[in-house]
């Protein structure tokens, strides 16, 4: 039963690593991230490391809050630049 569990999160953690390096919209590389950190954290609680496995399950959906707020950031960025004509980036 433990192999077939890493095998999920080992498939977990490559479908969202090629997504994050594949995908182009960014909220999309937002979901293949949130695909990523459920297969580590699988793994963290694979290997009996219960203690890091809750703090990570805890950090997991902040850091993917701070991803979202940061995209719309540059989003608005670009937006503003686009309206600006100053556009070279």
């Amino acid at each position: 039963m433990e192999f077939f569990v890493s095998i999920i999160a080992i498939a977990l953690m490559l479908i969202g690593a090629f997504g994050i390096i594949f995908m182009k919209k960014p909220l999309d590389k937002v979901i293949m991230f949130s695909l990523l950190d459920a297969g580590f954290v699988l793994v963290i609680v694979l290997f009996k490391y219960l203690d890091v496995a809750m703090f990570a399950a805890l950090i997991g959906p902040l850091s993917t809050l701070v991803f979202i707020l940061a995209i719309v950031k540059i989003n608005e960025i670009r937006k503003k630049k686009l309206i600006s004509g100053d556009a070279d980036d």
